[in-house]
This record gives C-alpha cells, structure tokens and sequence, in this order.
C-alpha cells in the first residue's frame, strides 16, 4: 500500500470540520451577545450618571440626587434599602432623606407589618414635575430678585414685598395639559370646518 493511499484506520488526527464551526458559531453569537449587553448597561450607566448630575445641581448634591432616582425606581424603601441600592453609607442616606422629606421632596409613611415590633419608615420620590415646578418657583424668585436688586441697594421704600416681584415668570406644564389644549383646539376647528362646509350647501 503506498503512503499515498486512504486508510480506514484513522490516528486520531482528523478534525471534525463541522463540529468545529459550531463551536465557532456559538461562541461569536454568545461573544455578540455579551457585547451588546455590556454596551447597554453601559448606556443605561451613563444616562443615569447624566441626570444624577443633572439633579445633582437640582438638588444640590449628588447624594441626594443618586436617594431620589433609586427612589424612582423603587417606591416605598427603607432607608436600609436606599443605602444598599445606592452604596451609599446609612448614616449619609438617613440625614439626607430627613432634609429631602423636611423639604417635600420625599413623602414617608410607616411600612405596614403583620407582626409586632419596631416598623421602619418606607419613602416615595415625588414626580419629577413636581420637583421642577418647585425648583422653578425657587429659580424665578431669586432671578427676580437680582433683577430688583439696584431698589434693594438702594433702599427705596417699595423694595419691601413687591422687591421678590419682576418681569421673570417661569411656567412648568404637564405633557396631559398641553395634550389637553392641543385637543380642544382640534375640536373647535373641526367645529368651525362644520359650520362652514353647512354654511356652503345651504348656500347652494
């Protein structure tokens, strides 16, 4: 038999092709997939990063702004379970949604439980629109304020309770309100229209 020649004994050398693809196959779609989702937990971390910043200057730190987005996402924690959402320390997280709660931006009430024993404080976030609203009326008040200011230095008599008075007037509208006018105002062209098109045929 010449070296050239097939055998039917095989040496253990050979290499199963398609087997091999597979493998391949599964591999670059497990790789594609873990890609993907590394890139949209990196998206989702960067987005949450922008409004914590974003909020930071709205709330004035970005403890407080890292408490209210973890309790956006999750109404009616502890205190124990914002701390270990947010990582942050629990003496850290206590204070903060004291202040936030002195201040109306969190809402507590007692968790209910059906045994007996000491029932902590659960908090909820209010709406983001609230929350600007409130920001709003703080951001319009000290604008008029600088405004006013030459009256202030000046010590002219009227600078008393008109001086927080001005021509800034910030307006915050809900999206519902808005849709609201946006279908009235449909309605009534379409009233219009109506009259119109009834107006032409009784003309004719």
């Amino acid at each position: 038999m010449s070296p050239d020649e097939p055998t039917d004994e095989s040496d253990g050398s050979g290499i199963d092709v398609e087997h091999v693809v597979e493998d391949v196959d599964d591999d670059s779609e497990e790789g594609a997939r873990a890609r993907l989702e590394a890139e949209a937990d990196r998206a989702v971390s960067e987005f949450d990063e922008g409004i914590v910043d974003l909020l930071a200057w709205l709330l004035d730190t970005e403890t407080r702004a890292r408490i209210y987005v973890y309790l956006r996402k999750n109404p009616h924690s502890t205190s124990e379970e914002v701390a270990d959402g947010t990582g942050l320390y629990p003496s850290t997280v206590r204070e903060a949604l004291a202040e936030l709660h002195e201040e109306e931006t969190v809402a507590r009430r007692k968790r209910e439980s059906a045994g007996a024993g000491n029932n902590p404080y659960e908090y909820t976030a209010i709406a983001p629109s609230d929350l600007v609203r409130s920001v709003a009326e703080q951001v319009q008040s000290e604008l008029n304020t600088v405004f006013n200011l030459d009256r202030r230095l000046g010590g002219s008599e009227d600078a008393g309770d008109d001086a927080d008075t001005g021509p800034v007037s910030i307006t915050v509208e809900d999206a519902s309100d808005t849709t609201a006018e946006a279908g009235d105002d449909t309605a009534e062209e379409v009233g219009d229209a109506e009259k119109d098109g009834s107006g032409t045929e009784n003309d004719g």
